[in-house]
């Protein structure tokens, strides 16, 4: 968490100017901190399992972190499986989804006899029994179902509706559970659904909770044990002040009210929520100028570093660690890449800044350098992770000329 000492911003107990003497930037920095504090908070209002979602911080230490805490992963790709078996996550606390899984995926993933594959389609069932055929083995699945639940939030991160990609559609259920009384090498051990991210209404919970504690019920009907229900994630986090607080009690006490007594576990796949308020992005001024009258600090970060603000529109805080200055300007903060989407934020007044100085972007642990990439041939952001007064690299990028030598020029290009 950020605090000041002196007007200088400190994270825990490591000042950043020590970190930015250290490091060039533009570099990620975590709060172990406060990912533990998010994770147990988020644990006892939920009472269930949690499977950490890779996806939205993918780091080996950062995985580490969440399964010292008791999180299983929740992945989505071979890359993220291997990422957690490598920072230690037992096999059985971990769940693979994705509405993409070629076959050297699902055969990875039997091969490390995961907790649970999550099948998205119909035509995915038929591969995976042929697959379990083939190698004749029993095969644990689980379902992930499209509840048709309008999450209210951006279409890009929607999930849940009829038209999303992913899951298998609600509608399709009596026919779903034909398949599976008809496929005797799929185990079938849960049912899951996840309806997209920045979810703060409670009435869509409420509509979750309803739809998936009713499908349980019809595959328990019909003599198809349920051992696990997963309830997804999307738990909304407040970038902007404007944004609202998802009460924990109020979440605590509408999952007690649906399944207190039920015969099966439930569990959630956080990762935005655990993750995003304990990063920050810290880049430096590259320079400053005014085009139009509008007020230009390009930084050293850029989409490349950080891409949700191109990508989503989304909004971060910015603030200036100079801060000197009794002059208050309004600016738009732009990064160095060759796009003119490639804007971290406008209307944002700060004290006067020059060249050299620095910004922090606050809640930046999630979806930040995960998405990072190297375009216009740049570096990849370092990561760090701060606890109390240590910090440590937990992700060093390869230098440009390290990056270039990844290239394979062909003989006849060679010739000339």
């Amino acid at each position: 968490m950020l605090q000041y000492r002196n007007n200088q911003p400190y994270i825990e107990g490591v000042a950043v100017n020590d970190i930015i003497k250290t490091y060039v930037t533009p570099f990620y920095v975590y709060s172990q901190k406060t990912i533990s504090k998010t994770y147990k908070e988020l644990q006892e209002a939920l009472n269930a399992e949690i499977f950490y979602a890779v996806k939205a911080n993918s780091n080996q230490a950062i995985i580490k972190l969440m399964r010292s805490l008791g999180a299983g992963a929740d992945v989505v790709s071979i890359g993220e499986l291997k990422r957690s078996l490598n920072a230690g996550v037992e096999s059985q606390k971990i769940i693979f989804e994705g509405a993409g899984k070629s076959i050297e995926d699902i055969l990875f993933a039997i091969e490390q006899n995961i907790r649970l594959i999550n099948i998205e389609s119909l035509e995915e069932l038929n591969q995976i029994s042929s697959i379990a055929n083939s190698i004749n083995k029993q095969i644990n699945i689980g379902i992930r179902l499209n509840p048709n639940i309008d999450s209210k939030t951006s279409d890009q991160i929607s999930t849940g509706k009829k038209t999303d990609k992913f899951g298998i559609d609600i509608d399709e259920l009596a026919n779903l559970i034909s398949s599976i009384k008809h496929t005797s090498n799929l185990s079938l051990k849960g049912i899951s659904c996840h309806i997209g991210s920045q979810i703060y209404n409670m009435n869509i919970f409420e509509k979750i909770f309803n739809v998936m504690k009713n499908a349980a019920y019809r595959f328990l009907q019909e003599g198809i044990s349920i051992q696990h229900l997963d309830l997804g994630g999307g738990i909304g986090v407040q970038y902007e002040s404007t944004d609202p607080i998802l009460n924990l009690e109020d979440l605590k006490k509408l999952i007690a009210s649906y399944f207190s007594n039920v015969p099966y576990t439930i569990s959630f796949e956080p990762g935005r929520y655990l993750i995003a308020k304990a990063g920050y992005l810290i880049t430096k001024i590259i320079t400053t100028k005014q085009n139009g009258g509008v007020n230009y600090l390009i930084a050293d970060a850029g989409m490349n570093t950080l891409i949700r603000p191109s990508l989503y529109k989304a909004t971060h805080k910015i603030e200036a660690i100079n801060c000197l200055s009794s002059t208050k300007t309004e600016y738009t903060i732009a990064g160095p890449i060759c796009e003119s989407s490639d804007i971290l934020a406008k209307n944002v007044v700060l004290p006067q800044q020059n060249r050299d100085d620095y910004l922090i972007i606050h809640d930046a642990g999630a979806y930040g350098a995960v998405m990072a990439s190297n375009y216009n041939s740049r570096g990849l952001p370092t990561e760090i992770l701060v606890n109390d007064s240590s910090f440590a690299v937990i992700y060093k990028p390869q230098t440009i000329e390290e990056n270039m030598d990844q290239d394979i020029i062909p003989s006849w290009l060679n010739s000339n």
